[in-house]
């Protein structure tokens, strides 16, 4: 559907609103520095509009704006940074950044050491769906590994272990966690020292219970980066970073938790299957789909035992085969 005159008026005024506020905190930035501190690392904590919430390496927030020219910044960078008054400062800098996650072309976090796929025997675990995550982590070049929760339902956590083995055969960390019974919670929580890490998966698998369990204060943090940001009701819906009690970092909002799966080409859920790639570019045919073309090493290697046979179907079920 085309959008009327007036659609298309209030986008252009919505967007030169927006521009205009930008270059306004920007030019108060350049400002704000004639009388700033010394330059000082800090992270990211979270971000709205043109502001964000950044820590020093001494644990104290300040609210700042960025200086004109800086690439856009979200939680878990690290910048360079000048208070100017009082628990205010400007950003001057955007430090080098090992990798990010990005959904439908928008920027969402940075620096993650590890990615955490949630599932639970209740919603029932679902393979295929499993594999479109990893797949979509494999191509990000991001560390992914699988956390199946609410294990305190299963009868037959033997075959729940024998259905994830087929993922820890070829590298993927699988943890097996109740939050009600405390089963291996600790354990896990022994695995997030030292790292920043995102937990993603499906509605109803128990993020939000693993998160409070981890973050037990969780409200409470949330408030105070409420107060020190000046955020208000957005903090709860804003992609923020929290400190782990027990260690480590947790990078956190409903939107990165539950984000719509991209929409991948063959080419990229081919390379996403990480027990593949011996196999790429063996095949007779260079063209070759891997679906029923003669001498796949592919399929070869499905037939000889060395590719999961529930990994294959997965994949040509993504591909739409």
């Amino acid at each position: 559907m085309s959008l009327t005159r007036r659609q298309k008026w209030r986008i252009e005024k919505i967007q030169a609103e927006r521009i205009a506020r930008a270059q306004k905190a920007s030019s108060n930035s350049e400002t704000s520095l004639d009388n700033a501190g010394e330059e000082q690392t800090g992270l990211v904590i979270t971000r709205y509009g043109q502001r964000l919430l950044v820590e020093s390496e001494s644990g104290d927030l300040y609210q700042c704006t960025g200086r004109q020219n800086i690439e856009l910044s979200v939680a878990g960078d690290q910048v360079l940074f000048q208070t100017t008054d009082g628990n205010e400062g400007v950003v001057t800098a955007l430090l080098e950044r090992d990798n990010s996650l990005t959904r439908s072309q928008k920027l969402i976090a940075a620096n993650i050491d590890e990615l955490w796929l949630v599932v639970a025997i209740e919603p029932h675990y679902q393979f295929e769906l499993i594999d479109r995550y990893l797949v979509i982590a494999e191509n990000a070049g991001l560390p992914i590994n699988i956390v199946v929760n609410k294990i305190e339902l299963s009868q037959k956590i033997e075959q729940v272990m024998h259905d994830f083995s087929m993922y820890e055969s070829v590298g993927y960390s699988v943890h097996y966690v109740s939050v009600k019974a405390q089963t291996n919670v600790a354990e896990f929580k022994a695995q997030l020292n030292d790292k920043t890490h995102i937990f993603l998966g499906q509605s109803g698998v128990g993020k939000s219970s693993l998160i409070n369990e981890l973050i037990p204060d969780l409200n409470l943090r949330v408030n105070e980066i409420s107060t020190k940001s000046k955020l208000g009701k957005h903090t709860t819906t804003n992609t923020t970073l929290y400190h782990i009690p027990s260690g480590g970092d947790l990078i956190d909002s409903p939107g990165i938790r539950e984000f719509q799966l991209d929409e991948l080409t063959n080419k990229e859920i081919l390379s996403g299957f990480r027990e593949f790639k011996p196999y790429i570019g063996e095949c007779k045919f260079r063209n070759c789909a891997h679906i029923n073309e003669p001498k796949c090493a592919i399929k070869t290697a499905v037939e000889s035992g060395d590719i999961h046979p529930m990994r294959y179907h997965n994949y040509l079920q993504l591909i739409g085969a």
